[in-house]
């Protein structure tokens, strides 16, 4: 494999992008594999750093390595006597990295430093970074972001091909947006979180209209006023023929949502007393992705409705207490989402029955997680188990399992005849989501059979996912980073 074409060995590596482990154990191999793996791991190196200290210092060194003698010079007389490298770096690892990441640049260091220290050593990376040399296709801009990066000469060359910005909009970073919107047309991916209601705006909305191909915005609003909210939507009905993902976490005040062709909406009205009736009226002929978190269930049921059965997955988070339809959430997902492939759903026990309609209906599909209500100290996992053996389409292998109350065991022990009835199907990819770690001899010896039946086939791959924080939401086989 060692003499593998370039071009060959650089697809191969660019498929392990995100498994930084991988990657760093093949540097080695030969010069060939050395001279492709390091741009691979320089374009987004702040995704590879772990949250030691260590780690921290170590990339910190490499990049600090860059800088002129006189500026080492001048840096050695704040930092640790041992810091400093005079050695040069073997390759230019900064001139790979095309995301500016200052968020966690400037986290990074006031891990390590004094707060006067870590204005200093800010400046001296943000110099490194930003220049005739640099292009970068990410930025990501903190709260609180007080360096005028926009005066810095080579500003308008590094970020005139920006694609994806985040940003924490307040009062000091106004001056960086409008310079963005005056040189950069090309962002595809905007995320935007203002931090007050009386943030100015001008800017933020000439930054969107300026935009050619805006195709995804995540607008996270907390403390914005009616005046905000109803420009942000005049401007994104300019993007009506690119836009087609958005998050939000507010109700919109106009109907610019019908007027997008959105594939993918995310709606999150946790922490909000915010009514939702206004999406009884929108309709989303081409959405294929829908996640929602303390939605009322009622309108979700109407959107979903409204969606013409194009919906392939669906993410149903947190039930609010006193909620009362969601027999009818089921009902409209089992009678409008035959092409559903992936289901998160949030059940109590009178509506497992529900469960049996779904199912028949929806045959295309192949994952399934079940989130057991709060309200529910015991959980008639044996009722789900019965379902799932009698109902489920032939597609449908892929479990995960939410365990939150300590009662929910001695259900889970019928594990063993949930398995035994599986024989003769796909074999299961199964995951438990452990949400208390005090649980973790518990759930140790309810699973501990889960070998035998991975022995017989029936079971392929399981595991139990702390917190849910090792897998994404519909993911069985690959972890995150």
């Amino acid at each position: 494999m060692s003499n593998l074409n370039v071009d060959i060995l650089y697809l191969i590596f660019k498929e392990l992008e995100d498994d930084g482990n991988s990657l760093l154990s093949c540097l080695l191999v030969n010069k060939n594999w050395l001279n492709i793996i390091i741009p691979i791991l320089w374009k987004n190196p702040w995704k590879y750093l772990k949250e030691k200290i260590n780690s921290k210092m170590i990339l910190l060194k490499v990049i600090i390595s860059h800088s002129s003698d006189e500026s080492r010079k001048n840096l050695e007389n704040l930092l640790y006597f041992d810091f400093i490298t005079y050695q040069k770096p073997f390759f230019k690892y900064i001139s790979f990295c095309n995301h500016a990441d200052f968020h966690t640049i400037i986290d990074m260091i006031t891990s390590i430093f004094s707060s006067y220290a870590t204005n200093i050593i800010v400046n001296e990376i943000i110099n490194l970074f930003i220049n005739e040399n640099m292009k970068f296709t990410h930025l990501y801009i903190p709260t609180e972001f007080n360096y005028k990066i926009h005066l810095i000469s080579g500003f308008e060359h590094c970020f005139s091909e920006l694609e994806f910005l985040r940003c924490d909009l307040d009062n000091n970073n106004q001056n960086i947006l409008k310079e963005l919107a005056r040189i950069c047309k090309s962002i595809k991916n905007l995320g935007f979180r203002p931090s007050d209601s009386n943030i100015e705006i001008n800017s933020i909305i000439k930054l969107i209209e300026s935009q050619k191909e805006l195709n995804s915005l995540c607008y996270l609003a907390y403390k914005v006023n009616e005046s905000f909210r109803t420009s942000l939507e005049k401007s994104l009905i300019k993007h009506v023929n690119t836009l087609q993902y958005l998050e939000i976490n507010d109700i919109p005040i106009t109907k610019f949502l019908s007027y997008l062709n959105l594939i993918s909406i995310e709606l999150d009205g946790s922490g909000r007393a915010t009514c939702w009736k206004n999406l009884e009226d929108v309709t989303l002929p081409h959405l294929k992705f829908l996640k929602a978190k303390y939605i009322p269930y009622e309108y979700l049921a109407k959107l979903i409705e409204n969606t013409k059965g194009t919906l392939n997955e669906i993410s149903i988070y947190s039930l609010r207490l006193n909620e009362s339809n969601n027999e009818r959430l089921i009902e409209a997902i089992a009678r409008n989402c035959l092409n559903l492939k992936y289901l998160t759903l949030v059940l109590r026990n009178r509506d497992i029955t529900g469960l049996e309609k779904l199912l028949i209906n929806c045959q295309y599909l192949n994952g399934l997680v079940i989130i057991p209500s709060l309200e529910e100290s015991l959980f008639f996992w044996i009722k789900v188990f019965g379902m799932l053996i009698q109902f489920s389409p032939i597609g449908l292998f892929k479990f995960k399992f939410y365990v939150l109350h300590i009662n929910s065991f001695s259900q889970l022990q019928f594990l063993n005849l949930f398995f035994d009835k599986w024989k003769g199907r796909h074999p299961m990819l199964f995951q438990t989501v452990q949400m208390h770690i005090n649980h973790s001899k518990l759930l140790e010896k309810v699973f501990k059979k889960i070998k035998k039946y991975k022995a017989e086939g029936i079971v392929k791959t399981y595991e139990n996912d702390l917190h849910g924080n090792n897998y994404e939401e519909f993911e069985w086989i690959k972890k995150r980073i």
